[in-house]
């Protein structure tokens, strides 16, 4: 069989970036506790204390997260849609069976953040720490995570076929089991990535394929030798 060299995309060819939420200037402020069943519309939550809270089917639409602490905090079944999360601490919050529609989220302390089992469609990371992160089993359409640092990351079983990392920094992340099909890497850190076989179908920047051929090298029993 001949040999097919890998297909290079230009880019930005085919790149959908995600639809930015739209959140009015003008919000009602509140310091209201994350309740079962609360439904939050139209609030601006400025410095609010909400760590280490929990809470079912909290339903969040059209809100600005500013300064706010959700660390610790667990939820299950959560939807936030249309809502932008900014310069918060969201540090080893869990979240199971939730989704993030149409949010935005930046310059955010995410570490240890795990979002399992969940949705993402149309959302921005930008600037956020998102080490020690884990998206296992999440579902990601029309994603896109920029300038963020995403090391030991863990995406195993999840569907990134709508997701592009920018910028980022995916030292010793895990793909194992993740569907990549048209996902896009540029301009990221990739030494060190766990399941690097599974990325078939994804595209990479050519500047970042020496570092990630080492990792392929080593999941196909490859041994590099040093030429003397």
């Amino acid at each position: 069989m001949p040999y097919t060299p890998p297909s290079r995309v230009p880019r930005g060819a085919s790149e959908r970036r995600p639809a930015a939420p739209a959140v009015p200037a003008s919000l009602t402020a509140t310091d209201s506790a994350i309740t079962d069943d609360g439904v939050y519309t139209n609030f601006l939550f400025d410095g609010s204390d909400l760590a280490d809270q929990r809470a079912e089917a909290v339903e969040i639409d059209t809100c600005r997260l500013t300064g706010v602490d959700l660390s610790g905090t667990r939820l299950t079944r959560a939807m936030v849609t249309n809502t932008v999360i900014e310069r918060s601490n969201l540090s080893n919050l869990r979240a199971m069976n939730s989704s993030l529609i149409r949010v935005a989220v930046t310059t955010n302390r995410m570490t240890g953040v795990a979002w399992t089992n969940g949705r993402l469609r149309d959302v921005i990371f930008r600037d956020c720490r998102l080490d020690l992160t884990r998206f296992r089993s999440t579902t990601a359409a029309n994603v896109l995570f920029e300038g963020c640092n995403l090391k030991q990351a863990d995406f195993q079983d999840a569907d990134l076929r709508g997701v592009t990392f920018e910028d980022c920094d995916l030292t010793s992340a895990q793909f194992s089991g993740a569907k990549m099909d048209g996902a896009r890497l540029l301009d990221c850190v990739l030494v060190g990535v766990n399941g690097v076989t599974s990325m078939a179908g994804a595209g990479v920047a050519s500047r970042d394929m020496v570092a990630l051929a080492y990792s392929l090298a080593g999941a196909l029993g490859i041994t590099v030798l040093d030429e003397e």
